[in-house]
């Protein structure tokens, strides 16, 4: 057997193997070349550094082929052992025999050894030996290359199996199984964990790894992924081609970020002891079915020795319990109150779990089919209890608790195979546990009339709700808690009869208590009726009670049983939203009347329809659209006048918000600009005066406006414009906005200048002034609204009062806004 710091020889050929470390040489001792001129090594330095290359080299092998005979010693032994068995000679005679074999078989005595064990055994690893020869090489018996790799791998496995069963611990173990048997799949690192009874990972043994690696990765705690965990959850032999790609954490995953993984739980009987995890440098290749099943046979070695190095017990066949560890739990379930199985596994020809046997029933269990307990006892799950199979995969929970040792828990669990003796409706709450080499199977059945008892009981006490039932011949009256709760009583006071009710309800109750407790008493019809119970701690509680007569054979009234309800809650909610409704109903009347008036005011001073203005050489047209909403009254105004210069004032402009302060602000704007209009200043001066009155003389009211002054000898329009959209000319048939000028919004700042701009306007000319209501969309940017109205304005029209029905026709406002449209046309 190799130590922890040494490989075997390659058993096949019995040659020295090429990654066997060197044996320590101290430093001392290696004789350090003297320096020569220029710091060069002399010739005579050379040749002394190749002679102890030479010799380190040789004792190296040295170290490697006694390593390797050690090893295959153990092999030629055990198949001398096996000839000595069928021949019956004696090992001497064993000996020689085996000599002229592997002669005539053209083999040396290793291979031919591990030959005769595979035949002897039959097993795993004989069985992995013959796949592999079988899928890549050829029959077995055919000769020439197809013996030698036969032998190969037989011997690289069966050298592994013996160092692996030599070995003192798992440590040597995952080294000699790297050494003889993983580095020639190219291999570079294993690791052998074993499982603890929590499902936690406890790194046992490992090769190729450093000592810090394997000291970070010595205990993986329940519940953490690694590709080690997915093999114990799946119970299954899981590859990765690269361990980074598949993003699962592992040993080694940073030394060897690229390379592939092979993970396969190591376990015996159906039970995993724990997982031997296999690491390649490189990118792993889709590997044959020989190499799955060499893997897979390492995997099964190392079972037997976590199994040894455990020392559980042997899995009995036998029927009854035994042992003393199986009589205590036996014990142990016959203590508990509900139904229990003690189950241990059942293991067919091959080894392999097949089956659970019932070693125990305690007395609790009742058999479906009626068969006493010693009958159960001793019989096998699945024949017993053919639907355990198909029950929610109970057997596959059974399995996979054995197997993990993880124990499983379930609560309101369907479990007919077992108990189908109860109703159907009924629940189970199921805990499977592993206690040494048995199952315990433990269920409770859940009892239904508690189950609905329980959620009454929550349900009355949810809704405040108390029971209570009253004999009237014997005047014996049974209350539940809650009933004593909802009265503000002791449970060791007397209840309170029907007909005592008045004497804790309100007084002004009492003809509804009198009405009821005729209807039902006296009638002996069912009733409710709603009343104020006076408590004794004070506190007044709004109460339902409903009530309804038994009546015996005879016709006559034998009970009273009924339940008390707390609507207290519910009764002041009413309150509160009747209050809530009457405020609301309120304000509302109060807004309404207030937009009513603000409406009329509004349309006092600017009514919708302005009657013709006396303008020579101009037409002048106005339309004003209200919002669609009338709780939202606007401040949108427009205005046309002739001045006392015979010339004509033209202005639309838009306050910001709505209600009586935006209608106030329109008034204030409107009237100040007709009042600066009469000193003749240009529309500029009159803008900047006009923000003056904003800031100053309003309550923070800020707005858009466009003022023009309109010379009808001269046929020029003067214009400046304050934060609002330019007005639109319309000329031979072809609309277009005149530029935007330079000013801002009314009553920002207290001191703003406004840009003027003039156009001579010429016979049929139209000029447009428009408030923002005509523009804004919800789903529209005001550009591409602009555009579309440039469109509609210069579509040919009768005279300029359908130009402007026409704009409003096609430019319906979705923003609840007022619409001020102006248009002035030179004849």
């Amino acid at each position: 057997m190799s130590g922890p710091h040494l490989r075997g020889a390659d058993a096949s050929s019995g040659t020295p193997g090429e990654d066997a470390p060197l044996p320590e040489v101290p430093l001392a001792s290696v004789p350090r070349p003297a320096a020569a001129e220029g710091d060069r090594v002399s010739t005579q330095d050379r040749l002394a550094l190749g002679r102890l290359a030479a010799t380190v080299e040789r004792l190296r092998g040295e170290v490697r082929a006694a390593h390797a005979a050690a090893e295959g010693r153990a092999l030629v032994e055990l198949a001398k052992g096996v000839i000595v068995e069928r021949l019956g000679c004696g090992p001497a005679q064993a000996a020689r025999q085996l000599a002229e074999l592997a002669e005539r078989a053209g083999l040396s005595q290793l291979e031919l050894a591990a030959d005769i064990i595979n035949q002897a055994a039959r097993d795993r690893v004989a069985e992995a030996a013959g796949e592999f020869v079988r899928t890549t090489v050829g029959e077995p018996g055919s000769p020439g290359p197809v013996a030698r790799a036969d032998a190969s791998v037989a011997v690289r496995l069966r050298t592994a199996e013996s160092a692996a069963l030599s070995a003192s611990d798992t440590q040597s173990v995952a080294e000699s199984l790297l050494a003889h048997a993983l580095e020639p799949l190219g291999a570079v690192a294993v690791a052998i964990w074993t499982t603890g009874p929590d499902a936690s990972l406890t790194l046992c043994g490992h090769a190729g790894f450093g000592s810090d690696e394997a000291a970070r990765w010595h205990y993986v705690p329940p519940g953490v992924s690694t590709a080690a965990r997915h093999a114990l959850t799946d119970r299954r032999t899981v590859w990765y081609p690269s361990l980074a790609a598949a993003g699962v954490p592992s040993i080694g995953r940073a030394r060897h970020p690229e390379g592939g993984r092979v993970v396969v739980p190591a376990g015996t009987g159906g039970r995993i002891h724990g997982v031997l995890e296999i690491c390649w440098a490189r990118p792993l290749e889709p590997q044959p079915q020989a190499v799955e099943r060499q893997i897979e046979a390492l995997a099964e070695l190392c079972a037997h020795t976590l199994e040894a190095r455990s020392a559980p017990a042997e899995p009995t066949r036998s029927p009854v319990a035994s042992g003393h560890g199986a009589l205590e739990l036996a014990e142990l379930a016959d203590g508990l109150y509900d139904p229990v199985l003690v189950l241990a596994p059942h293991l067919d020809e091959t080894g392999r779990l097949a089956d659970f046997r019932i070693r125990h029933a305690n007395p609790h269990f009742q058999d479906p089919a009626g068969r006493p307990r010693s009958a159960v006892e001793g019989a096998l799950l699945l024949e017993a209890y053919p639907g355990t199979a198909g029950e929610r995969e109970l057997f596959e929970r059974i399995e996979r608790v054995y197997a993990t040792g993880e124990p499983f828990r379930s609560r309101r669990t369907r479990l007919t195979a077992l108990v189908d003796q109860v109703p159907l409706s009924s629940l189970a709450d199921i805990s499977i546990s592993r206690h040494g080499d048995s199952v315990l199977l433990v269920w409770r059945v859940e009892d239904e009339a508690a189950r609905l008892a329980n959620l009454l009981q929550h349900a009355q006490r949810l809704g405040r709700i108390g029971a209570f039932d009253e004999d009237v011949l014997t005047g014996e009256i049974t209350w539940n808690a809650q009933l004593f709760e909802l009265f503000g009583r002791q449970v060791t006071e007397p209840a309170v009869s029907l007909r005592d009710l008045a004497a804790h309800a309100h007084p002004d109750d009492s003809g509804t208590i009198r009405r009821f407790l005729q209807s039902v008493l006296h009638q002996r019809r069912a009733g409710s009726m709603a009343f104020r119970l006076l408590r004794h701690d004070g506190v007044v509680r709004h109460i339902r009670v409903i009530a309804e007569p038994t009546l015996g054979a005879d016709g006559g009234l034998q009970a009273i049983r009924g339940a008390f309800q707390d609507i207290s809650a519910q009764h002041w909610t009413e309150v509160a939203l009747t209050a809530t409704r009457d405020r609301l109903a309120a304000t509302e009347e109060e807004a309404e009347e207030r937009n009513r008036l603000t409406l009329q005011l509004q349309h006092a001073i600017m009514p919708p329809a302005k009657p013709p203005l006396d303008a020579p050489g101009l037409d002048v047209a106005v339309r004003y659209r209200p919002a669609e909403s009338e709780s939202l009254v606007g401040g949108d105004w427009y205005d046309a006048v002739v001045l006392p210069s015979k010339k004509v004032l033209l202005c639309v402009g838009d306050v910001a918000g709505h209600g009586v302060e935006a209608a106030t602000g329109m008034v204030v704007l409107r009237n100040a600009l007709r009042g600066l209009a009469v000193t003749g200043a240009g529309p500029g001066q009159l803008l900047a005066w006009l923000n003056g009155v904003a800031h100053h003389l309003t309550a923070h009211v800020t707005a858009t406006a466009i003022c023009g002054l309109f010379d009808p000898e001269a046929r020029t329009l003067r214009w400046a414009r304050a934060g609002h959209l330019p007005p639109v000319l319309v000329r031979a048939g072809e609309a277009a906005d005149l530029p935007l000028l330079k000013g801002m919004l009314l009553g920002a700042l207290a001191e703003a200048e406004y840009e003027e701009a003039e156009i001579r306007l010429e016979p049929d000319d139209t000029v447009l002034m428009y408030t923002d209501g005509l523009v804004e969309r919800r789903d529209t940017s005001v550009q591409e609204s602009v555009t579309q109205l440039l469109a509609v304005a210069g579509m040919p029209a009768d005279s300029l009062e359908r130009r402007l029905d026409l704009l409003l026709a096609r430019s319906k406002s979705d923003t609840d806004d007022d619409t001020c449209v102006v248009g002035v046309q030179v004849t």
